[in-house]
């Protein structure tokens, strides 16, 4: 399932350039203000990180890189795609983070722009450990489908009125606030202040470091996941950091309407089901299938997460028809 691409060291520091220099003009041109984030600004901030997603999936790589052809471009937009839905948990999470500490909308794109820098290093480094691991060991691969299978049946299981994570207890605010010196005030967007005379953390940083952590425990999901997918390290590579980099706006984008689309946990359970089984499949599939399993595979993928948004669509109103008989009782 790894196409052949012949992909050079140049190819990689154009990328990285590109990463950095869209960050840069990110934090020092369009955002060096702390303002709070609309969500039609969102919105537009969103839809730009997709199309360059897709030019560089169907466009530039392909006529760039030797070996890249439609179904390597089908690889890479699956692998993409299920970054960013298994993303949607993660915001989730961010929105509990932030409203556990009371972390004011202005400063809050500052928290998840180091967040998502730290996690675009973090995913990294597992990407070239994941690669190098399944290179020498091939069995890691059933390990990772089976880890896949089991995560996606956990995910089924879950009842929606689960409650939030009770942050009270996390053991990374627990650790930090044990450790090092921390203020019980916030000092604007700073991630440090000086009271009595020495130089403490402020609240903002123990958010920074949940979130971090957060993004650690995410990437154990995602990282097999889109292996299941591909085993090409720039595909895996590429496809993580434009899911990652779209993240931010897409925070504020679905941070408030994540509610509306309550059977989307569902059908991504069933998307790692899936990736799953074809990873302990692949050679029955390969066989099977050939070359269509990666078209197979993106078909999948699009269409449960397609069932899954019009479900939490259409069933909505009986939603809101049924709790509001429910509260006139």
């Amino acid at each position: 399932m790894a196409p052949f691409l012949n992909v050079s060291l140049g190819h990689w520091v154009a990328f990285a350039a590109f990463v950095l220099g869209a960050l840069a003009l990110d934090l020092g041109l369009f955002h060096r203000q702390s303002r709070e984030v609309r969500p039609r600004e969102a919105l537009f901030w969103t839809s730009t990180w997709a199309v360059c997603t897709l030019l560089f999936g169907l466009a530039v790589a392909p006529s760039t890189i030797p070996g890249w052809d439609a179904s390597t471009s089908a690889l890479f937009l699956t692998g993409y795609l299920v970054e960013m839905c298994l993303s949607m948990d993660n915001v989730l999470v961010i929105a509990v983070i932030f409203s556990y500490f009371g972390v004011p909308r202005p400063w809050q794109h500052r928290v998840l722009f180091w967040g998502i820098l730290g996690a675009l290093i973090l995913r990294g480094t597992m990407i070239w450990l994941g690669a190098e691991l399944i290179q020498r060991v091939h069995w890691t691969l059933y390990l990772f489908g089976a880890f896949l299978l089991a995560t996606g049946v956990k995910m089924l299981r879950v009842r929606d009125d689960e409650p939030p994570p009770d942050l009270s207890r996390n053991p990374v605010v627990r650790l930090v606030r044990r450790c090092l010196p921390v203020s019980d005030q916030f000092d604007g967007q700073r991630f440090t202040t000086r009271s009595g005379g020495r130089r403490m953390l402020t609240p903002l940083a123990v958010v920074l470091a949940v979130v971090e952590t957060t993004d650690v425990v995410f990437a154990v999901d995602s990282i097999p996941a889109i292996f299941g997918i591909t085993r090409e390290p720039f595909l895996v590579f590429t496809s993580n950091i434009f899911a990652i980099l779209g993240l931010r706006s897409l925070y504020f984008v679905l941070a408030s309407a994540m509610g509306h689309f309550r059977h989307l946990k569902k059908g991504m359970a069933c998307v790692l089901v899936f990736i799953g089984v074809k990873m302990l499949a692949e050679e029955p599939l390969l066989r099977f299938l050939g070359d269509r399993l990666k078209y197979v595979s993106l078909a999948v993928v699009l269409g449960t997460l397609a069932v899954s948004i019009l479900a939490s669509v259409w069933t909505a109103p009986a939603d809101r028809d049924g709790d509001g008989k429910g509260s006139g009782a």
